[in-house]
């Protein structure tokens, strides 16, 4: 029977860690708990369950997990964001692989929850995410905040019953908050890797992020957070390239 690290990365999670926390205990032989010296009562949460906590400055989505991963006891790891949780039937799906360990990485789909409300479409659903996986066959990558696990070559992957459970922005304030933060991240992250922002991008990408999602995602089956949604995903595709064009500016 393999052995399995939960790995969790954190920063200020004390309204969602306990519900992570809880949903693995059962699941993994460790819980890991990386944390970028949060300033509310995540790390005494923590310490409660008696995970193993480690506090390490924050160094980027991609390189704090992979940090994390390189701390980790086991090979065989669930990566889970300190605001998401395992449904009961993925639990038990990973429990089952313990002693029927097939493939080198499992998709599992990401439920997402926004204001209260669980979102069945637009982009957020059913939103597969590799988050099971033998760490030696994998790392995360990607372009900063949007970090994905990546499988190395030839390698196989299977998918698991179940979902992750993702509490997301519990106000329209906060989406607000995220969204402006995270662009700017995107934007400097497109910077250093020397991505243009054509005027054209400016002005087709969002309508087109907007089109897809509410429309063809069938976005608008969700209602009014459903548009919200939608909305954002086009603002945050303007503001991305807005802001990367001001990086470009400022450089001349």
């Amino acid at each position: 029977m393999i052995k399995i690290s939960g790995v969790i990365i954190t920063y200020n999670e004390e309204r969602n860690i306990e519900n992570c926390i809880t949903s693995l205990i059962d699941v993994v032989d460790e819980i890991l708990v990386v944390d970028s010296y949060s300033t509310d009562r995540t790390k005494a949460i923590c310490e409660h369950h008696n995970v193993r906590f480690i506090e390490q400055e924050f160094l980027g989505y991609i390189e704090q997990k992979n940090f994390a991963l390189g701390q980790a006891a086991f090979d065989y790891v669930v990566s889970l964001d300190g605001d998401e949780s395992l449904s009961e039937q993925l639990q038990k799906s990973i429990i089952n692989l313990k002693t029927n360990w097939t493939f080198d990485g499992y998709y599992c789909n990401r439920f997402n929850n926004f204001c209260g409300q669980w979102i069945k479409h637009s982009d957020w659903y059913p939103n597969k995410k590799l988050r099971v996986f033998d760490r030696r066959k994998a790392a995360w990558k990607g372009i900063n905040p949007h970090d994905e696990v990546q499988l190395h070559e030839a390698s196989k992957t299977g998918h698991l019953k179940g979902d992750i459970l993702h509490l997301t922005y519990q106000s329209y304030s906060e989406f607000n908050q995220k969204t402006e933060h995270f662009s700017t991240i995107a934007a400097k992250s497109y910077y250093d890797l020397g991505k243009k922002a054509p005027v054209w991008k400016i002005m087709f990408n969002p309508f087109w992020a907007f089109f897809k999602s509410y429309f063809l995602r069938l976005g608008f089956l969700d209602g009014f957070n459903g548009y919200v949604i939608c909305k954002q995903t086009a603002n945050i595709t303007f503001l991305k390239y807005s802001k990367l064009r001001e990086l470009y500016k400022g450089k001349v």
